[in-house]
């Protein structure tokens, strides 16, 4: 089942984003559900002890773990030998961006192609064994999940597409998404964003489990796999090497709507995910390092994308044109199936016009401070300071 289109949250710049905890809308349900029991040890390794707080959410994970480990088991017996014989024949298409650059606006988009197919919710929180319990499992815990992301209003659901790299996350404690047990030390995590820098045993594992996870979403539908995980930007080099011929699309946004829509994104999926006391502690200097990190990054090794395989767009001009946008893409990048995908778009465009966003704001000094330290970003996409005193910033 393929998502609506939606578009994230503006911004409104007159007062300063602060990241603090809110109640979540994920209560005793988190990520960490799904780890087997081996790697559910190994974090408790790396990163415990745990204070007193969320022993009721660590208590129900080792439970659910045990179960992701016996489903793991029976799944293994029955479906390795046609996962080693499955083979992901076309190279897939990567959505790149920052955090809150549009990047879930995007990838809904292209799920509605009905030659393309993409990781669900369901798929990457249980990879090692969505073979075997997807299609009992998922309708019967579906009353699991809040009806929208903790994020922003976008609906949630087992079936619905998600970002790869949570299967990564769970299966390799290899992603920048450790971020979510390393709360507030990002000396622990910062090689997990290009993984450059893994050891060859560590880096061969990500590999298996990621090749694993495509061959697995190809053996439930055999369509070209649409990806969509923002780790991915900083990692252009490690993709074409696995896929010479993948396509890749960026999207790019307004630093400052970036800026506070991903403090917002912290201060939620923190909550929701904490194994202990969350840690907010030098959050808004690790959200502007990432990003930096994230763009930089981006620039330096885009280059290597052979030509006719990259496309880039901006936020805004895909919220006003979705259409329009999209069809540029395809163009672009050369991709079939137009025909059959503009009349499902158009289909979803009353969707697209009514969704109810997040409204953030942001005060004169904090957007100062936003544009000296990213204005290399600003000048290279184009995007206005909106600062009088721009001459002297």
């Amino acid at each position: 089942m393929s998502s609506s289109v939606v578009v994230p949250e503006p911004v409104n710049q007159s007062s300063p984003a602060k990241a603090v905890a809110r109640p979540g809308k994920q209560g005793l349900f988190c990520v960490w559900h799904g780890l087997n029991w081996s790697t559910w040890q190994q974090l408790q390794r790396e990163v415990g002890p745990f204070p007193a707080k969320n022993r009721l959410r660590r208590a129900s994970i080792s439970a659910v773990s045990l179960l992701n480990s016996w489903h793991e088991m029976w799944e293994n017996l029955f479906y390795r030998r046609r996962i080693e014989q499955t083979v992901v024949h076309e190279s897939p298409i990567f959505v790149l961006g920052h955090w809150r650059s549009g990047t879930t606006l995007l990838h809904n988009l292209f799920t509605h192609d009905p030659l393309l197919t993409y990781p669900t919710l369901y798929q990457v929180m249980f990879a090692g064994h969505f073979l075997l319990t997807e299609r009992t499992l998922a309708p019967l815990t579906g009353w699991a999940i809040p009806k929208t992301r903790p994020m922003d209003n976008i609906p949630a659901g087992w079936d619905m597409s998600q970002e790869d790299e949570v299967a990564l996350q769970l299966r390799t404690l290899l992603s920048a998404y450790m971020l979510l047990a390393w709360q507030g030390q990002r000396e622990k995590y910062e090689r997990l964003f290009e993984l450059s820098e893994l050891t060859p045993d560590e880096l061969a594992l990500w590999k298996r489990e990621f090749l694993q996870l495509l061959k697995k979403v190809t053996i439930r539908s055999n369509r070209r796999i649409v990806l969509k995980s923002p780790p991915h930007t900083y990692r252009i080099p490690l993709l074409l090497e696995m896929f010479p011929q993948a396509k890749f699309v960026y999207i790019h946004r307004d630093p400052y709507a970036v800026y506070n829509s991903t403090l917002h994104l912290r201060r939620n999926v923190f909550a929701d995910n904490a194994l202990g006391e969350c840690n907010f502690e030098g959050v808004e200097e690790d959200v502007l390092a990432t990003y930096e990190h994230c763009i930089r990054r981006y620039e330096a090794t885009k280059h290597l994308i052979p030509a006719g395989n990259l496309h880039e767009l901006r936020f805004d001009d895909l919220e006003a044109d979705p259409l329009g946008e999209m069809r540029q893409i395809y163009e672009r990048l050369q991709l079939p199936g137009w025909e059959a995908v503009e009349p499902k778009l158009q289909a979803q465009m009353s969707e697209h016009t009514s969704y109810r966003k997040n409204r953030f704001t942001m005060d004169l000094a904090t957007r100062r401070m936003v544009y000296e330290r990213c204005r290399f970003a600003f000048d290279q996409y184009g995007y206005d300071s909106q600062l009088d005193d721009v001459s002297g910033a």
